[in-house]
């Protein structure tokens, strides 16, 4: 491989080299998970008491220890439409910052629907195209998850229906017009209370009821849940090809936002095994679930009608304020991610939303890219990973997934350029 230019911004890699295996993290964690717990009985649930809602592979994939997972080459077809995604070089940022880190970020805004999350909701199409299942049921907050699900629902021919938090329905009104536009159905969440402005909790079980009550039915779920996590590692595994591109042995700290830890999950996992590597989760002050929950069994919905998960919580029934990071109100964490940070092996931090717009300013002016409110946490806390290793004359190797772009979010910087953005509570 050739050593790359000293100006050298952007790695990239050929289509042959997407991965062809999922990451599985669980031969790697220092026990196994905590069982999640049937929200009637308490007792750990089987694969019997998960067939209702998910595909019988993707039950499969949730409690699996097998270290790979191949990938199906009917969703390798698809992901190829925008994989592998580009591993950038911020150089532009750092030379703002003064910094002596080198910042790199991994641009997942180039999916078909502007983030990651078509990483995970192709093969759960896929699966339960496979299976008979004629439609999907999903929530969305900021409606990243749910724009790409209704892509990928198209991909093979699925009904996809949509309960969209109806704080973020109202904020961003162009994420209907997409996910109509791929054939989803959308309505605004919690769909039997018009003046709550609502939470993932509260649309999770307005999709779960949907699931339940039809036999052609299937919940897909776009966060959380270990199989979820598995299918995001392609982030972190092309990252590790492009951060030798690009002359880098490891990167010091992986940084991600987290709500629901899918993002985090996969950018981060894959570099779990080597000690070496910071882990960092990034999350809002209005919904501090690692910083500020407490780590115990909890349902993952507001109704309790989902199995109960042991993770950091701030309560199912935790409403938070309708920050623009949309994607990031969700009162509960991944298993893998609560785990993790519980143990010590990973840390969290926790933004405030102007500083966040802050950072996302800054970035777009000198990267030229408009991040997603979720992306400026990860972004926020890469400036501060830069700024520290500045003041302590460190070299630092900084690697950041930005998760998402910004352009269906102006309404949120015309708050912020014109002031008027609130602050959380």
């Amino acid at each position: 491989m050739a050593a790359p230019e000293i100006s050298d911004t952007r790695f990239t890699l050929s289509q042959a080299d997407i991965p062809s295996a999922w990451f599985n993290v669980a031969p790697h964690l220092s026990s196994p998970l905590d069982p999640p717990l049937h929200p009637v009985t308490r007792e750990p649930v089987g694969p019997d008491d998960l067939a209702p809602l998910f595909a019988a592979e993707l039950i499969g994939q949730e409690m699996s220890a097998d270290p790979w997972i191949d990938i199906p080459g009917e969703v390798l077809d698809v992901l190829r439409l925008w994989r592998p995604t580009p591993l950038i070089r911020a150089r532009r940022l750092e030379a703002a910052l003064g910094t002596t880190a080198r910042i790199y970020y991994k641009d997942e805004s180039v999916s078909p629907a502007g983030s990651h999350k078509p990483n995970s909701a192709v093969p759960q199409a896929y699966y339960n195209a496979r299976e008979g299942i004629a439609r999907l049921a999903t929530e969305t907050g900021a409606g990243q998850w749910g724009t790409a699900l209704a892509f990928a629902c198209a991909q093979f021919g699925l009904e996809c229906a949509v309960y969209m938090v109806r704080k973020s329905f109202e904020q961003k009104p162009y994420r209907k017009v997409i996910m109509e536009t791929w054939g989803g159905s959308v309505v605004p969440s919690p769909i039997d209370d018009p003046d709550n402005a609502g939470s993932l909790g509260a649309a999770i079980s307005d999709a779960v009821r949907d699931a339940v009550g039809r036999e052609d039915t299937h919940y897909a779920l776009g966060s959380v849940l270990n199989h979820v996590l598995l299918h995001q590692t392609v982030i972190g595994l092309e990252a590790q090809q492009q951060l030798t591109q690009a002359g880098e042995t490891r990167p010091d700290v992986v940084i991600a936002p987290c709500g629901g830890g899918s993002n985090l999950g996969g950018v981060a996992l894959p570099f779990l095994p080597d000690p070496a590597v910071r882990l960092l989760a990034a999350e809002p002050a209005s919904c501090p679930t690692l910083t500020r929950g407490s780590y115990e069994y909890d349902f993952g919905d507001t109704a309790g009608l989902t199995p109960m998960m042991n993770m950091y919580t701030l309560g199912h029934d935790f409403m938070p304020p309708g920050i623009h990071a949309g994607g990031l109100r969700y009162h509960g964490d991944s298993p893998i991610i609560s785990k993790l940070v519980h143990e010590g092996r990973m840390e969290a931090v926790a933004h405030r939303q102007k500083a966040v717009f802050e950072a996302n300013v800054l970035f777009a002016r000198v990267e030229g890219k408009l991040p997603a409110p979720e992306a400026g946490h990860g972004i926020a806390s890469a400036i501060a990973e830069a700024n520290d290793a500045t003041a302590k004359d460190e070299e630092r190797v900084i690697l950041v997934n930005y998760c998402g772009h910004g352009l269906l979010d102006l309404s949120a910087y015309e708050d912020h350029l014109a002031g008027t953005l609130p602050e959380e509570p």
